[in-house]
């Protein structure tokens, strides 16, 4: 799956324990489900999942990775991907604007790109093959990129892997039933009904629209107009979330803890988010008895290796590398 800042991969196992050990949990949701590894996880353990994001990028890592039942699609997709790699390099949109007019990508694999989303395009595919086939593009396009990690800059030189030459994959996609969403978090908890909410929102400012830009762009294909260095979208300069606001967060989680109904809740958040550890729990203290598991946790890599700027050069040194994720398990009052 795609490098993502807040990524959950090293959680999972914790998540899971915590999810098994409550014994009577079928129906789960995952709210802000991100890159979809939280909820491929939770369906891989047998779990009926429904996987929601409001970033379109987000949506289709979901259908592919939860809604789509393997064994309906895997023969189209494995054929699919075979003819996606032949595809011959053209370059487009997708070129001049992240390897010329910035440096995300080498515009021999910006090429290659443009080609197998113009083909993709052209195709009428069912909409989870074609979420299968947008997520093999995004993930051999994030192995061959030249960041560290975040799409707001670009290294000043070439990364390493920014020199191989992007190849399309077969992603795990698992057998069985689930669901994708692309619709608000609130909404959402308002309406579903099961046993298990898992609530892992954004954190800080910063903007996940905003750090993953160019995979919104690839997945829209609406060619959109962009801005700044960093050529990001120009909806980026429109939106705005609450959940990135220190003034509105509170609120906002108080929206989505208040709708759910749900006899568990998981909520997962940093130590370098707007919300403590002591809001956390009077906030979640509202809605049943809270259990905190904290846990040690790696920096995602752009904080570790140092601070960039816009232009892709090296301005500042790498402060602590370690944070603390807080898992909350709230057993509620019904």
């Amino acid at each position: 799956m795609i490098k993502y800042i807040g990524s959950k991969r090293l959680l999972i196992p914790k998540i899971l324990e915590i999810v098994r050990s409550l014994g009577d949990v079928r129906r789960v949701v995952d709210l802000f489900s991100g890159t979809g590894r939280v909820a491929h996880a939770l369906k891989e353990d047998g779990y009926d999942v429904v996987a929601n994001d409001h970033n379109a990028y987000a949506y289709v890592l979901a259908r592919c990775y939860v809604q789509a039942d393997r064994r309906r699609l895997i023969g189209k997709a494995e054929r699919l991907i075979r003819e996606l790699s032949r595809v011959r390099p053209r370059a487009g949109y997708f070129t001049e604007t992240y390897c010329l007019r910035s440096r995300f990508f080498h515009p021999k694999n910006g090429a290659r790109i443009d080609a197998i989303r113009e083909a993709i395009a052209r195709r009428d595919l069912d909409p989870d093959l074609q979420a299968i086939a947008l997520t093999s593009l995004m993930e051999g396009a994030d192995r061959v990129d030249s960041t560290t990690g975040v799409q707001m800059a670009y290294l000043k030189e070439w990364a390493p892997r920014a020199l191989g030459d992007l190849e399309l994959r077969l992603p795990r996609v698992l057998a069985g039933p689930g669901r994708a969403l692309c619709a608000d978090a609130t909404d959402v908890a308002a309406s579903w009904d099961g046993d298990l909410a898992y609530v892992d929102p954004p954190y800080n400012q910063h903007s996940y629209l905003g750090n993953y830009h160019i995979w919104e762009s690839l997945v829209r294909w609406d060619k959109q107009e962009v801005y700044g260095v960093a050529c990001k979208r120009i909806a980026c300069k429109r939106y705005r979330s609450a959940f990135n606001s220190r003034r509105s967060i509170g609120d906002a989680l108080r929206g989505v803890i208040e709708a759910l109904r749900a006899r568990y809740i998981v909520v997962s958040f940093s130590n370098e988010g707007f919300v403590t550890r002591a809001q956390m729990e009077s906030l979640l203290g509202e809605r049943g008895t809270v259990e905190v598991h904290e846990i040690d946790f790696r920096r995602y890599i752009g904080a570790r290796i140092g601070i960039y700027n816009p232009d892709g050069k090296k301005v500042g040194k790498a402060g602590h590398l370690t944070n603390k994720e807080y898992l909350y398990l709230v057993r509620t009052n019904g």
